[in-house]
């Protein structure tokens, strides 16, 4: 045969080849555009397991700082519904949810950053995560028209708002003072904490008496929000919405600046009476609780150790650092400290003994610009967590080869060194 034929042949085959994969590969595209389902996982994967993890499970790498966590996609419980208690939410509470987010949670609104078409993808997908979709029957509540906001209405809602005993977890002012309980647990064991109810924009299924009362009517599965369908009627539950709305404070976005010097003024004044909520709030808004609490390997807090540390952070190339012990026990946590000497670990970053932290991951040069009446209430905050006993060893280094390698990445060839987080309790409860 010519070698020109061979070669013809050669090519032809190549040719060939090149068409089928071509065709192969569009062929992939155009199935996972055409199916929804495939289409919706593409873009789950692309936007959503940062938070949610690659199986839904809300384990993804940015979960354990959130807080609320992420949902779990498998276990079916959904907060935001329009079902009765319990049950499935509907293809359109989820995409109401997808399109507009969850306020007051770290769930953006997809509305502006997505097409209807893929929004309703990423539901299509999310509905293959739990099997109950394949099994369980929806049950939509009845629709409620809301009632006019009339006096009157608000009136009788602060009634069943007083029968229903919200105060005892929302306070009697819906802001949590006379709370009996302030911090609850969700089904996962994770800590929640009662919402405020003059702040509506943070209510994560919407502000509008609409929304509310349907969180009364179907509670608010995997929290102990519950329904109080049976506890009151309809137009109890209507009248209670209309009430909520009543407590709502004008948010500070909409103050004029003799209102916002008295607002801050107020909280000011607030604080000085009581450190101890001052440093609650101080502890929770820098986050400590994220650092100086253990994980397991959802990245889930381990049930009966906040704040009793134990959590080891490693930063290359300087070394492993467990997080102390901030609870009140006398062996292992901050019971035996003076109040200076837990001021100058938060401010110079110096231990009891002596031993100097690093500047992060305890950003003792960020909280050395605290105030003394913040640096006092964040003490009076710690002084009260219950004892746990954990004990947390010490930093360890790198080895000093290992160390100067480590450095002259960083430094001359400019590789930013990683800081992991690893599951489990670095300490001793023994």
């Amino acid at each position: 045969m010519p070698s020109h034929d061979r070669w013809a042949r050669r090519a032809t085959a190549i040719v060939a080849a090149a068409a089928v994969a071509t065709f192969a590969a569009f062929g992939v595209q155009s199935f996972a555009a055409n199916d929804p389902v495939e289409r919706g996982r593409a873009l789950f994967s692309e936007h959503c397991v940062e938070c949610h993890g690659t199986t839904g499970k809300g384990d993804g790498p940015a979960s354990f700082m959130l807080r609320p966590r992420p949902r779990d996609l498998t276990s079916g419980k959904y907060e935001i519904r329009s079902t009765e208690t319990g049950t499935l939410p509907t293809d359109a509470d989820l995409v109401r949810t997808v399109r507009q987010g969850l306020y007051g949670t770290s769930m953006p609104a997809w509305d502006t950053l997505l097409p209807e078409s893929d929004i309703l993808a990423l539901v299509a997908f999310v509905r293959t995560l739990s099997p109950r979709f394949a099994t369980d029957r929806l049950s939509p509540v009845p629709a409620m028209s809301a009632l006019a906001p009339t006096p009157e209405s608000v009136a009788r809602g602060g009634s069943v708002y007083a029968k229903l005993q919200c105060g005892k977890c929302h306070g009697t002012d819906g802001q949590g003072t006379g709370a009996v309980v302030a911090e609850f647990q969700d089904d996962w064991l994770q800590p929640l904490r009662a919402t405020d109810l003059t702040e509506p924009w943070t209510f994560r299924g919407g502000a509008s008496a609409e929304d509310i009362y349907l969180r009364f009517r179907t509670g608010m599965n995997g929290t102990p929000m519950p329904s109080f369908n049976e506890a009151a009627t309809d137009t109890e539950m209507a009248d209670l919405a209309n009430y909520i709305v009543s407590l709502a404070r004008k948010p500070v976005w909409e103050m004029n600046a003799s209102e916002v010097s008295a607002f801050y003024a107020k909280q000011e004044a607030d604080a000085r009476a009581n450190p101890v909520k001052r440093g609650q709030y101080l502890a929770e808004s820098m986050d400590c609780v994220v650092c100086h609490t253990p994980h397991d390997e959802q990245k889930r807090m381990i049930p009966g150790m906040k704040w009793a540390g134990g959590l080891r952070i490693r930063i290359e190339p300087f070394g492993d650092y467990p997080t102390g012990n901030l609870t009140s026990d006398r062996e292992t946590g901050l019971g035996g400290w003076t109040n200076d000497e837990i001021r100058q670990a938060v401010t110079r970053g110096t231990l009891r003994d002596g031993t100097r932290l690093a500047p992060y991951p305890m950003d003792w040069a960020s909280y050395a610009t605290l105030t003394s009446e913040d640096l006092d209430a964040l003490v009076a905050y710690l002084r009260t967590l219950p004892p746990v006993r954990n004990k947390v060893p010490p930093p360890s280094r790198t080895f000093l080869p290992f160390y100067l390698w480590g450095k002259f990445r960083m430094l001359i060839l400019g590789n930013d060194p990683p800081m992991l987080f690893y599951p489990g309790n670095a300490g001793s409860k023994s």
